[in-house]
């Protein structure tokens, strides 16, 4: 039920699983992304004292994404990495949509 349009059905938001560790013992919540009619929607917490820490964090994503374009026989780790940095340099340079807060 819709709260707003009771006639209407709840959309569906298809979530990932929460990562098994932090179900064990705990932890924050620091980003969530989703696509909505193609659009990027993020909420963020500042959740590191130092923002570097948050280029680890990117850099990290980055790599889980190279391994399940590999895993998948998509593209190769290193290629994938490098059209990454590729579109992130890009991005960071010029933005296609630079977003709001």
């Amino acid at each position: 039920m819709n709260i707003v349009d009771p006639e209407k059905p709840l959309p569906i938001f298809d979530a990932l699983l929460i990562p098994p560790t932090a179900l064990e013992q705990g932890g924050v919540d620091v980003r969530r992304a989703a696509i909505v009619d193609g659009s990027l929607h993020v909420s963020l917490r500042r959740a590191f004292d130092d923002p570097e820490a948050w280029g680890m964090l990117i850099a990290d994503v980055a790599r889980h994404v190279a391994r399940i374009y590999a895993t998948e026989g998509k593209f190769p780790e290193e290629e994938t990495l490098a059209r990454v940095r590729a579109i992130f340099n890009a991005e960071m340079d010029s933005p296609t949509d630079p977003g709001t807060s």
